[in-house]
């Protein structure tokens, strides 16, 4: 497939509402950091050592091509500066994997559920992502990548150590698992500092949407393991199935709390947020990511029934800085773009203009 096909909003088979918890569950992400061996790590090797890697690694995943997931592969630094964030959007690659000036990769699966990062951090970042709560079935997904791989190429591996990896924090199995959770009631209860400092404690740590760096829009966090060594694949998975399953109880109690104490409030937020972006002319991210998370709370809660929660999960995507500019067809400045923001919105949250934009027969005049 050529790169426009990854470069839409809509198609992640990770973007679907699937699962009894994915009322606060988005999506489930596991990660195996892996290098190879003979070779320098990204942080000191040279273009040629990144070009056989490069070589190798794509080779191998494009000979693995199947039915159910056929690869493609794109080298970072052909593409323009707006494909690569747009792919940073969707999850497909790392914000650090978008920056790199020496051969990198990317190589995706048709239906966006796999991803391999080549010349990252590490030589190769087997990623992949499923809708909902499924740890398990997610991380057995990349499980079968990983050995195919691991037949096929030498991997850096010590007894004593396990997979060795450029940064310490990722040594011995090499694993990150983390959960896409939309937690509203807990951000609203001032609850969540100190979630997150009990989470420090257990090993976890909670970053915003993006990863590392990142802010939580819209209320949703990332949750996921920080200890790789010492721990086995199973344990570090069942801790993060544990830990993720009291928070979402969590959620759910304050949830209930909020209805019960101020019904009237919480809907008048939801409902006064689905009527700024079904008629706002101008709207920033974080105002969108707001608005959007209120609507969400509000359909989970059944106080909104005619909003498909999947344009929510779309939505989510779609307001965000390339993928605006993408829509507009032309770069566009801060203001520009929550002008164009509003009206994507506008479009995709009523029924009547929806089809217009999916097929994209409206143009914006900047």
């Amino acid at each position: 497939m050529n790169l426009e096909h990854f470069l839409k909003s809509d198609g992640p088979s990770w973007l679907e509402v699937k699962g009894s918890d994915a009322d606060i569950v988005m999506s489930t992400r596991i990660r195996l950091a892996r290098n190879l061996v003979g070779y320098r790590f990204p942080l000191s090797f040279d273009e040629q050592e990144a070009k056989q890697i490069d070589q190798v690694v794509t080779q191998a995943l494009l000979n693995r091509n199947n039915g159910d997931h056929f690869f493609s592969h794109f080298t970072i630094k052909e593409m323009p500066a707006l494909q690569r964030q747009i792919l940073v959007e969707k999850h497909l690659i790392s914000p650090l994997l978008a920056k790199k000036e020496k051969s990198a990769s990317v190589v995706i699966s048709n239906d966006e559920s796999i991803s391999v990062m080549v010349n990252e951090e590490d030589h190769l970042r087997i990623q992949c992502l499923s809708p909902g709560f499924q740890l398990y079935e997610t991380y057995e997904l990349a499980n079968q990548l990983d050995r195919y791989l691991e037949k096929h190429i030498p991997y850096a591996f010590e007894e004593s150590f396990g997979y060795l990896t450029s940064c310490p924090t990722n040594v011995g199995t090499g694993l990150r698992a983390s959960v896409m959770v939309h937690l509203p009631a807990l951000t609203m209860s001032k609850q969540m500092k100190a979630i997150i400092q009990t989470l420090t404690r257990l090993g976890m740590v909670v970053r915003g949407i993006y990863g590392e760096g990142s802010e939580n829009l819209g209320n949703i966090y990332q949750i996921s393991n920080q200890i790789t060594l010492g721990k086995s694949e199973e344990e570090i998975l069942n801790d993060l199935q544990n830990v993720v399953e009291q928070i979402i109880q969590n959620e759910r109690n304050a949830r209930q709390l909020i209805m019960q104490q101020a019904p009237i409030a919480l809907e008048d937020r939801i409902q006064r947020s689905l009527g700024t972006l079904k008629y706002a002319r101008i709207m920033t991210s974080e105002e969108a990511a707001s608005c959007l998370s209120n609507v969400r709370l509000g359909i989970d809660l059944n106080i909104i029934k005619d909003v498909p929660l999947s344009i929510l999960n779309e939505c989510m995507i779609l307001i965000q800085q390339g993928f605006v500019q993408q829509y507009a067809g032309t770069t566009l400045q801060a203001t520009e773009r929550d002008l164009f923001r509003a009206k994507l919105l506008r479009e995709k949250l009523n029924a009547k203009t929806k089809n217009s934009v999916e097929k994209g027969e409206e143009k914006y005049d900047v």
